[in-house]
């Protein structure tokens, strides 16, 4: 079976992750469906270069896309066994994850949580 991946919705319907890829450049939303095929078919057991744990943030993964001109992450999580949920998206700008970028996701993941009425 493979893996699934969904999107975090918003409270009012907006799809922060999916909005975030449609402006991405040609080049980085190639990028984004290359590392999110890799991740339905082999779901956690792909590693860096194209996806990575945040460190000190066991539950969290980044998905690593670059461009031409910048870098991007994707944070997300695993919910059940081969479920994983894209959380938000960025550009980096600076050579660690900001860690407001961090709260927005960790934020996401425990809404999604409670509203699914789970836990990981």
């Amino acid at each position: 079976m493979e893996w699934v991946i969904e999107y975090y919705v918003t409270d009012n319907g907006k799809y922060p992750v999916k909005e975030f890829v449609d402006n991405l450049s040609p080049e980085g939303k190639a990028k984004y469906i290359f590392i999110s095929d890799l991740l339905e078919q082999y779901g956690i057991a792909v590693r860096e270069p194209y996806v990575k744990a945040i460190k000190g943030k066991r539950k969290l993964f980044e998905m690593r896309i670059k461009d031409k001109s910048n870098i991007h992450r994707i944070i997300y999580f695993v919910y059940t066994e081969k479920t994983l949920i894209l959380l938000h998206g960025f550009t980096k700008k600076t050579q660690r994850t900001p860690a407001k970028e961090i709260r927005i996701a960790e934020t996401r993941m425990k809404d999604y949580l409670t509203w699914k009425g789970g836990s990981i």
